[in-house]
């Protein structure tokens, strides 16, 4: 139900601490870490959480079948990159053979759908990975790869990453999507915590995900009133935010960072929060839902915001 983030976690972490956290983790049945290389488009840092992650599986004295892993396949530079370059290249600095589930991430402009599902395919037989998702794509573009993956005797995408968070729902919780939900298509929440924001760090220090629709002030700005809610609930604000994703029926995974061990414990607590208050959820936190009538149900999370007469 819960799966770790990598993108600036490990790489913030003392060595010992990181390996002590995903010890800790994995003994309380989050043992999903989602790791990329992350050397592509808006995302060329060469950053190296990939490479600690590695070692801190390692110091906490994991073996393999103990854990799941979601990689990600790039395509800003995709296909002059392979997805075969990529993967080879990713799980080496993973320190594994094979992922369990990979995601092939955000795109702009356009992408040959039907290739990106017939190279899944190749990679899924070949035994680099059991299944794959997409990160952000629109609707259509998802619908797409479904369909010809159907009509060709392919493997599908089986879920999809979604930006999903208090503020951001007009996506994941749009017709567009919601009629793939009522499919079978799995839904894995990602940056509930909008980089901390929403869990009560209004300034991050570190780089933090995209912004569609140009709504994080907006998203600040409701800080206290996310406060004042989980306060009702007895709650804290963090706890309130991955509680809320898990209303949605087709939410089979929560990811979100967590960088000590007091955090994760918190984080937590949202199970609790949502069995002593999931029906009353999602009618508190009405008024947080931001990119409503901002961000279009069919768009995927680089697609300008809708015009207004």
């Amino acid at each position: 139900m819960f799966g770790l983030g990598s993108w600036n976690t490990w790489d913030r972490m003392e060595r010992g601490d990181a390996a002590t956290l995903i010890r800790r983790a994995v003994d309380l049945g989050v043992d999903l870490f989602d790791v990329a290389h992350y050397n592509f488009g808006p995302h060329a840092e060469d950053a190296v959480t990939d490479l600690l992650f590695n070692r801190a599986v390692r110091d906490a004295g994991l073996a393999r079948e103990d854990y799941l892993l979601c990689g990600k396949l790039w395509l800003w530079d995709y296909p002059k990159t392979s997805f075969a370059e990529q993967i080879q290249v990713s799980l080496a600095r993973a320190g594994v053979e094979r992922a369990d589930f990979v995601v092939a991430g955000d795109f702009f402009g356009d992408l040959d759908i039907r290739a990106v599902v017939t190279d899944a395919t190749e990679l899924v037989h070949a035994g680099w990975f059991g299944a794959w998702g997409v990160n952000n794509w629109s609707a259509a573009d998802l619908r797409l790869a479904r369909e010809f993956a159907a009509a060709e005797g392919l493997v599908p995408p089986t879920f999809a990453q979604l930006k999903y968070s208090l503020a951001r729902r007009s996506v994941p919780e749009g017709e567009p999507y919601g009629r793939m939900f009522a499919e079978g298509l799995a839904l894995q929440a990602s940056d509930v915590f909008e980089g901390g924001i929403l869990a009560g760090k209004l300034n991050p220090q570190r780089k933090i995900g995209a912004d569609p629709g140009g709504i994080r002030e907006r998203i600040r700005d409701s800080y206290p009133e996310v406060q004042r809610v989980a306060e009702g609930f007895g709650a804290t604000p963090a706890q309130l935010a991955i509680a809320y994703t898990l209303t949605h029926p087709a939410t089979v995974n929560v990811l979100f960072g967590a960088s000590g061990l007091a955090q994760l414990q918190d984080n937590l607590g949202a199970l609790e929060l949502l069995d002593r208050h999931g029906d009353e959820l999602r009618a508190a936190v009405a008024d947080l839902w931001i990119d409503k009538d901002v961000v279009r149900p069919d768009a995927s999370w680089g697609t300008d915001a809708p015009e207004r007469s």
